[in-house]
């Protein structure tokens, strides 16, 4: 089993603080249906990890360019949003968009990515604030929990591998339970204050016939599917995290809105 580089780890963190729902398998409908296990799924290829060569016909990811990004790129409710966090950010995304965009040949609109993750941050920000005011905070035992899906995502045995992955790459322990503590707090507030309901088997089953019809139509081999019961457990996990998701989008709007947000890019 291939372990993963610590710069892969630091992306999926740092995809966490970015989305506001769980989902680390970060796999599309179709890619779950038909992978039938997690695999970390949402990381950019490995050859964009380790800042090696790309694999054959594969294209190098671009180059990120900051010489226009401010040392400020926001400020919400008072609170900075730094040019340290904004690249940190920004980084991971490009590669993924990069990634996503090898098959098309096309080129990734820099500026268009910066202001989409510029959005992303201050958006975060204001969830982040308003757990705050809800006094969400995390336990110990809630993070630990947050680890160990981590480790189980990019197949790592326990939380206390994926802190020592994190910190042969300069990220400090602490660092590391501060992000994973972020995300605990957004998904609960979301949580509670919007409706997430588990869908229910009808429901799922509903959603898997669809893909069937789906790749059927597409031409694929739907004997290739896993049976509904192997992927039910994922299929939930989707819905859920589209509702937050959305929930999250409709919070972070109205909070836009009753606060008071610059963005310098």
């Amino acid at each position: 089993m291939k372990v993963p580089s610590s710069r892969a780890l630091r992306r999926t963190l740092a995809a966490l603080t970015l989305t506001t729902a769980l989902a680390v398998t970060g796999c599309s409908g179709d890619q779950a249906a038909t992978s039938g296990a997690s695999d970390g799924g949402g990381q950019a290829p490995a050859a964009s990890d380790g800042g090696g060569q790309p694999a054959a016909g594969e294209q190098a990811a671009p180059e990120a360019d900051l010489s226009d990004v401010p040392d400020v790129v926001a400020t919400v409710n008072d609170e900075e949003i730094t040019k340290d966090e904004f690249t940190a950010a920004y980084e991971g995304q490009l590669q993924q968009a990069a990634a996503q965009q090898q098959t098309t040949g096309e080129e990734v609109d820099q500026a268009a990515l910066k202001e989409q993750v510029a959005n992303q941050l201050v958006d975060n920000r204001l969830l982040q604030q308003g757990a705050e005011d809800a006094g969400v905070e995390a336990s110990d035992e809630d993070i630990d929990a947050m680890l160990e899906q981590i480790a189980q995502q990019n197949g790592l045995g326990s939380a206390d591998e994926v802190v020592s992955a994190l910190e042969q790459q300069g990220m400090s322990e602490e660092q590391v339970r501060e992000d994973a503590a972020t995300q605990v707090e957004l998904t609960t507030f979301i949580e509670q204050e919007a409706d997430v309901q588990e869908p229910s088997d009808e429901e799922l089953k509903e959603q898997y016939d669809a893909m069937l019809e789906q790749q059927e139509e597409a031409g694929g081999d739907t004997s290739q599917v896993p049976p509904f019961e192997e992927v039910r457990d994922q299929l939930a996990q989707q819905a859920v995290s589209q509702q937050q998701n959305e929930a999250a989008a409709s919070l972070a709007q109205e909070l836009r809105e009753s606060g008071d947000v610059t963005i310098h890019l």
